[in-house]
């Protein structure tokens, strides 16, 4: 297990104190935008921005895949985030991007576009910027993948798992995207 993962599953533990969860999350992130919304992801599970390309969508496929990608002779699923998180669908501009990131759900590595609306760039926030996901309550159980809340300047953003972002489920069938 890498050390990022490990850092993953140690913030989500609730023993953890918010001095603590603050220390194992600090680093850098890669800092994007859905709708008025910024998120993080942390840096080391983003592979590479490409530009918004052909999708081709796979028939029958849950409504939060956008389809595939041929990325140099690999073909990768592409999930729109904002669809992902009951948002409407991202609108293609020419800040759109497909961000490839590399993650581990369960025991399956996948690799994986998401599409979101403008990356915004690479922040280092510190342990002192960062403060423990929102008590949701019954929401809760569905917010699991928010590692934590960084604060930089005046902005709030959520710090993002995106292993997480998608439930073993939805993993198993961005997987059977990319095989079809």
């Amino acid at each position: 297990m890498s050390t990022v993962e490990s850092t993953n599953q140690n913030a989500a533990a609730p023993s953890l104190s918010a001095a603590d969860i603050g220390v194992q999350l600090a680093g850098k992130y890669m800092t994007f935008k859905l709708a008025e919304e910024v998120y993080g992801l942390e840096i080391l599970k983003v592979r590479e921005i490409i530009g918004l390309m052909d999708i081709t969508r796979v028939p029958r496929s849950a409504d939060f895949i956008r389809g595939v990608i041929n990325l140099r002779g690999k073909v990768i699923p592409v999930i729109d985030l904002r669809l992902k998180f009951a948002m409407d669908a991202c609108q293609a501009t020419e800040q759109t991007v497909i961000i490839v990131v590399q993650c581990q759900v369960g025991a399956r590595n996948l690799t994986m576009g998401i599409l979101v609306d403008q990356v915004l760039e690479v922040l280092s926030i510190e342990a002192a910027a960062i403060e423990p996901p929102p008590q949701l309550g019954e929401a809760a159980v569905e917010a699991q993948f928010i590692l934590g809340v960084g604060k930089a300047g005046e902005r709030v953003i959520f710090l993002l798992d995106i292993g997480k972002v998608l439930g073993r489920e939805d993993a198993a069938a961005v997987a059977s995207a990319a095989a079809a």
